[in-house]
């Protein structure tokens, strides 16, 4: 059984992700009904980073919380992490593009209705945004982005994502991974070629096999239903320039515990300390009661002009 099999099965069995610190535990043994929005607080942590080496940061993330109640209840909170590749700044225009056609989707009440399928059409739609900029301007063809969004509405968790950024969702004391990178690599951990803990090391680990932009359309994997959220549950967003360079014992002992920007900011600073190789970018969403929160300012990354 496939690893979105194992989890939105009747009883599913999830294993922690590689290097966690505590041993496998089940998802199934917390569900519950889903709590709604006025029963918890949701509160968010946003950190990018060009890293040591590269000049230009080509990924691009976003936290989107609506102010009002009645809005918060009715789209929920929203989150994109996107890692972009291209020359001549491209890179940096697709992941900028991508989350910016999420975002006016979730703002347009486009993921509200059936986010199930709604979560998975936002990323199709970034696709062809950048695709078709590309087909518009022969200076960006190339150019491509993974993307990995993360919807929290009603006390439930909707998740899609294309290419090898990730979600991971810190639970009761385990870390577990909530996506599979679409690469060649995991290809042969799901076959059983290697194992998990020889694919971080892998020298074909960074190259994926599917991003938006390549083509005008994309198999975007999607949660095929979603799941009750906790109090206390954490929900981790990162490009591979975080989870290279910081192991997943390092992301449950940095993040599970303090605020979400504080967590932010400790990881980026962790990889960086190990090399920073890469671009680094990390979100962070809490789960928690109205009188357990604190105070949050949510960032965003900057926002650069798209030639036309």
């Amino acid at each position: 059984m496939s690893f979105l099999g194992r989890l939105f099965s009747r009883n599913p069995t999830v294993s922690p992700a590689e290097g966690a610190a505590r041993p496998t535990a089940e998802l199934g043994r917390w569900s519950t009904p889903a709590l709604q929005a006025t029963e918890l607080r949701i509160e968010g942590g946003l950190a990018t980073d060009p890293g040591c080496v590269r000049e230009i940061n080509e990924d691009f993330a976003r936290i989107i919380r609506p102010t009002t109640p009645a809005a918060l209840h009715k789209r929920g909170v929203l989150a994109v992490v996107c890692d972009g590749m291209g020359g001549h700044e491209a890179g940096e225009i697709a992941s900028r593009l991508a989350v910016e056609t999420i975002v006016r989707r979730f703002e347009e009440d486009e993921l509200a209705a059936d986010p199930v399928a709604a979560v998975p059409r936002s990323v199709q739609a970034a696709n062809r945004a950048i695709f078709d900029a590309a087909e518009r301007n022969h200076q960006m063809r190339g150019m491509g982005t993974t993307c990995t969004v993360l919807l929290l509405r009603d006390g439930m968790a909707y998740g899609a994502h294309v290419g090898d950024s990730r979600i991971y969702l810190i639970r009761g004391g385990d870390i577990f991974l909530m996506t599979e990178d679409h690469s060649a690599v995991m290809e042969l951990v799901r076959r059983g070629v290697i194992t998990r803990d020889e694919a971080r090391h892998h020298p074909d680990k960074n190259v994926i096999s599917r991003a938006l932009g390549s083509h005008r359309d994309v198999q975007v994997t999607g949660w095929p239903q979603p799941f009750a959220v906790l109090p206390g549950d954490r929900f981790l967003l990162c490009t591979d320039g975080l989870y290279d360079l910081v192991d997943d014992e390092q992301l449950l002992a940095t993040a599970r515990d303090v605020h979400p920007q504080v967590a932010c900011d400790r990881l980026i600073t962790l990889a960086r300390e190990a090399g920073g190789h890469d671009n680094i970018s990390v979100a962070i969403l809490v789960m928690s009661t109205p009188h357990e929160s604190t105070s949050a300012g949510m960032r965003e990354t900057r926002a650069i002009e798209i030639p036309q």
